[in-house]
């Protein structure tokens, strides 16, 4: 089949998947808002490797039962010049705890791609639609957090025409830490391997390391480095051959309130 990129979608401006934590005393909803200057999700440029702007928010239900929606601009569905600007994930889940220090994170996401035409592609033949259903259960000890997300549905649109294959149970394994140095500064490095089902050369290992400073009033700043072995012409961006999975940085800059 033609290789085409993989198109990895996000629900945070860095690149993992949103983990809702409140505080009993604390509201129940929170709002943020970001600009980045790559949208990286799983390794992957979704803006080939140019800025986005996202935002989003979350509302914690009784319980444990959390829901939320997150937004970002992105051009790799544009890209294939067809319609498809902007990604809207929808989640909701469940959150709890087995122990001291020990719990857990069980939820449903929807990736949805508001207006997309990838599916006519070249005519169709290329690329199924982009909406893509995941569930995901984490267990985090600590401040390291274990992940799995596993595809009810093709996975962003990719599918192998030439064998009539689904990419349906695709999977995503990540292990992530989040650690307080001290002075409003925490580090998060990060390892994942993205399972791509029926497509050859798709699947891949990504790495990245994050710094964040909390600046105070809702404000922080990020720097990120960022890299993966992805396959180069598979996750080529289709309008000037560059590398949407290249080893570099980039900085983000978040208000939450």
């Amino acid at each position: 089949m033609k290789k085409t990129p993989l198109a990895l979608a996000a629900t945070l401006a860095l690149t993992a998947l949103p983990s809702v934590s409140f505080a009993e005393d604390a509201s129940p909803s929170s709002f943020n808002l970001s600009v980045t200057s790559d949208y990286r999700y799983r390794g992957i440029s979704q803006t080939r490797l140019k800025p986005a702007l996202q935002g989003g928010a979350d509302y914690a239900l009784p319980g444990g039962f959390y829901i939320g929606a997150w937004a970002s601009t992105i051009k790799w569905i544009k890209d294939w010049d067809v319609k498809g600007p902007l990604e809207l994930d929808l989640y909701g889940g469940y959150k709890g705890e087995i122990q001291k220090d020990f719990g857990y994170d069980v939820g449903l996401l929807q990736y949805a791609y508001v207006g997309n035409k990838l599916a006519d592609v070249g005519g169709g033949g290329v690329f199924k639609n982009a909406n893509t259903t995941e569930i995901y259960g984490a267990l985090t000890y600590g401040p390291v957090t274990g992940k799995l997300s596993y595809a009810l549905t093709n996975l962003f649109g990719n599918y192998n025409f030439t064998d009539d294959r689904s990419s349906k149970g695709s999977y995503y394994f990540d292990l992530s830490g989040t650690f307080d140095l001290g002075s409003g500064f925490s580090a998060v490095p990060h390892i994942g391997y993205q399972k791509v089902a029926k497509i050859d050369n798709a699947s891949y290992t990504d790495y990245s390391l994050t710094l964040t400073k909390d600046l105070g009033s809702g404000f922080s700043i990020s720097g990120a480095l960022v890299g993966t072995d992805a396959d180069k012409v598979f996750y080529a961006s289709p309008v000037n051959g560059k590398f949407l999975g290249k080893t570099s940085g980039f900085v983000s800059v978040k208000y939450t309130f």
